[in-house]
């Protein structure tokens, strides 16, 4: 069963720039290792127990899609979820037409030496990378994986929403799979489609519009991921976050309920 996001993931040029654009955003930063696949990262980590995954390639890996997104100027690339059981969820995936791949394993090396493992299903079809979550069980402690420096200058204690951009085509079938879902409309993007819940966390699941700024969006990058809205304790901070020095990744902070 599906517990809400895991984490986001940001794929930026240059990790060192990323750690010190985000610190300057209020962030508290911690430098997460190298994975065999040519990456390697730094999280942001909150007190809902999601957390920011920021990305870069120490060396070039054409074959991976994160890789060529970051040719097209990077930022939010891509959500993970919480499963508890995750031979589960992939036949749930596959039962409503939504191709999960087997598990695919992988690890990172924290600055530390500490080998984290872990095993993730992605979705079969590339152009449905994005939109589609990736799921992810740990074969370490999740407690290893995920920093606990949870406190950040700027108040932020968790992921409030994202907003994912695709087809209804995948969308209806993904919402079954969810806690609740209901349709809506969004006048101000100028687009509809279906607001899902997991765990802690709100699912905005857009149709790609016709014009305005979504719509040159999908023009250039294709559909996925969006943005997000982060929560805060500091009302004087909400707001969207500087978009040059998020490296691309838009976030909106939004007062704590």
């Amino acid at each position: 069963m599906l517990h809400g996001i895991d984490h986001i993931a940001v794929v930026v040029p240059d990790l060192n720039t990323a750690i010190a654009n985000y610190t300057t955003l209020g962030f508290t930063v911690v430098p997460g290792g190298r994975h065999p696949i040519g990456s390697h990262n730094a999280l942001i980590a909150f007190e809902d127990g999601s957390y920011i995954e920021l990305l870069a390639f120490f060396e070039p890996n054409p074959g991976h899609r994160w890789y060529q997104v970051l040719q097209q100027g990077g930022g939010l690339v891509d959500y993970c979820m919480v499963t508890d059981n995750l031979a589960a969820d992939l036949a749930a995936f596959r039962a409503h037409g939504l191709p999960l791949a087997d598990p695919a394993p992988l690890s990172r090396t924290r600055p530390d030496g500490y080998k984290l493992d872990w095993v993730m299903g992605f979705s079969e079809q590339e152009d449905q990378q994005g939109i589609l979550p990736f799921l992810i069980e740990d074969l370490t402690p999740r407690g290893e994986r995920v920093p606990k420096q949870t406190e950040h200058a700027n108040g932020v204690t968790g992921i409030q929403s994202i907003t994912v951009i695709g087809p209804d085509a995948i969308f209806q079938p993904l919402t079954k799979l969810f806690e609740s879902v209901v349709t809506f409309a969004s006048p101000e993007l100028n687009t509809s489609g279906y607001q899902a819940t997991s765990g802690a966390h709100t699912f905005n699941f857009l149709l790609p519009p016709a014009a305005g700024a979504i719509a040159d969006w999908v023009r250039q990058r294709g559909s996925g991921i969006y943005s997000a809205e982060l929560t805060t304790t500091r009302r004087a901070l909400r707001g969207d976050l500087n978009l040059h020095l998020a490296l691309n990744g838009r976030f909106r902070l939004e007062e704590s309920a």
